[in-house]
């Protein structure tokens, strides 16, 4: 039998813009296939790097919980329950807003990465739609734990962000570095 003169297709690797579980590509043809390497640039990161977004999530998870423990008690001690109560709900919404926002950001890029800036916008004008008419009939009504509520917002936002430096600067450079021989 006479070999093939055919070429061989180029080798497709794992892409940003490939889905290898689907084999679609996340372009603007979607379902038209993988992109070949070339169609890529050089250096392009793979189909896992993108969906690092929720690895970080045990680590800011866990400081934001321990930080919810801390300030509690300290609310307790310092303003009494009310404080307690205060400061809690100011860490716990801080939390529940970053771990939305992160939950729909890491969904859109999982889609499409086309999808990460319309869906974020339109995350944080809800957010912030219902929690500032919530604040806003909190603070008309008086509650003495309104002050430990917002000490509690600022730590929290202390502590979600401190996490997540810390989470990328540590421990996913090390991955980035293992992946890349450096």
């Amino acid at each position: 039998m006479a070999a093939d003169s055919t070429p061989a297709p180029e080798p497709v690797a794992e892409s940003p813009t490939t889905d290898p579980v689907a084999g679609e590509s996340a372009g603007s043809t979607l379902g038209a296939g993988p992109v070949p390497a070339a169609a890529r640039g050089a250096g392009a990161p793979g189909w896992a790097e993108r969906h690092w977004r929720l690895a970080h999530l045990p680590v800011v998870l866990g400081a934001s919980l321990a930080l919810l423990v801390l300030a509690t008690a300290v609310g307790a001690v310092v303003a009494g329950g009310t404080g307690a109560v205060g400061v809690a709900a100011g860490v716990g919404l801080v939390t529940l807003s970053y771990l939305a926002s992160t939950l729909v950001l890491a969904w859109a890029d999982s889609v499409h990465p086309n999808l990460v800036l319309p869906f974020g916008l339109a995350t944080y004008v809800a957010k912030f739609s219902v929690i500032g008419v919530a604040l806003a009939g909190v603070a008309g009504s008086g509650w003495a734990g309104l002050r430990p509520f917002g000490w509690g917002v600022v730590v929290g936002v202390i502590a979600w962000i401190g996490a997540n430096i810390w989470w990328v600067s540590t421990v996913h450079q090390a991955r980035i570095r293992g992946m890349t021989g450096g």
